[in-house]
């Protein structure tokens, strides 16, 4: 009979104050003029308390990843065009070598050609703004499947939970930071504690797909971005919006809409056309000046405040684990 799988019990991971083992260590200039953290690795949070993500009142932010070398915890701060990083763990060398990628280096801001007044000021007050390009699939998929058709705050919770509870403490980062579970850990977790955090069959079911063939999601990092959606896409429940979600992080998709979303139209319809209701296509028939760089302008949309009067009222989750 199978024993009963239990989530990993934390260990110590974290050296007594003062006494932080040091890391490895890159200093990078970026090309393309300042950095802002926040606004290219912001992306990558998963909401309020996510134990891979954590900023500090130093200015830093701390990432934690599962690299194809091991896991790894980062740590960047950045004055000016100048990234000051160290990392820790198996996977740091690998961390620090995607830094400039994850940082934006591969964007190209200069692509874009703003239309409307709107988006030439937000794109003129935004200069840090680049596009981050992590080079890992299931760490944006696994929580963009978990945000599907739910609250933000279910979803969140959600992800905290299972990272929480089937990761592993992540190295040299401060106390309460983890790394993700790896595929194998994912396939493990039992139905009844998918549903203690809230996720139903399928949404689970569709995570235990994509990390039953983690290796081929993994290659999609690789592939130009309609290439990568259509390998994504080939696993039952994951669609053209979770697709968009996690490729504009795993690659920098600049062209990439997310499409299916409950609130994205209305807000680009509001937005371009001052029309609150409107749909998919008009969402995309508005962009269609912005063809190559259509996500930026959605992010600059989002970035502008301009969006309309809340006037339903708010979606109320279903919590699945007292059912």
């Amino acid at each position: 009979m199978a024993g009963r799988f239990t989530p990993r019990t934390p260990t110590p991971h974290q050296p007594a104050a003062g006494a932080r083992v040091p890391g490895r260590k890159r200093t990078w200039a970026a090309r393309s003029g300042p950095l802002d953290l926040a606004l290219t690795l912001g992306p990558l949070r998963r909401g309020p308390g996510d134990p891979t993500y954590r900023t500090t009142p130093d200015g830093a932010v701390w990432r934690t990843s599962r690299t194809p070398a091991g896991p790894a915890t980062l740590r960047v701060t950045a004055a000016g065009d100048t990234a000051h990083a160290e990392a820790w763990g198996a996977g740091a060398e690998w961390m620090l070598e995607q830094l400039p990628a994850m940082l934006g280096e591969l964007d190209d801001p200069e692509a874009f050609e703003p239309r409307h007044r709107l988006l030439a000021e937000t794109h003129r007050n935004r200069p840090g703004l680049r596009l981050t390009r992590t080079g890992l699939v299931l760490e944006s998929l696994i929580p963009s499947v978990l945000e599907q058709k739910v609250t933000a705050t279910e979803a969140y919770r959600a992800w905290r939970l299972l990272v929480r509870g089937f990761g592993e403490p992540a190295p040299g980062a401060p106390e309460g930071m983890y790394v993700m579970p790896d595929a194998r850990q994912w396939a493990l977790i039992p139905s009844w504690e998918w549903h203690r955090a809230g996720v139903d069959s399928k949404r689970s079911d569709t995570v235990m797909r994509a990390v039953r063939v983690a290796r081929r999601m993994e290659e999609a990092a690789a592939m130009d971005p309609k290439d990568a959606e259509a390998r994504l896409r080939l696993i039952p429940g994951i669609g053209p919006w979770t697709a968009a979600e996690t490729l504009q992080r795993a690659i920098g998709a600049a062209d990439l809409v997310t499409v299916g979303d409950l609130h994205l139209p209305g807000i680009i319809g509001h937005a371009l056309a001052g029309n609150r209701n409107a749909d998919d296509d008009e969402m995309l028939a508005l962009l269609e000046p912005y063809a190559g760089q259509r996500h930026r302008a959605a992010r600059l949309i989002l970035l502008s405040g301009r969006v309309p009067p809340r006037r339903a009222p708010r979606f109320q989750p279903n919590n699945i684990a007292v059912l």
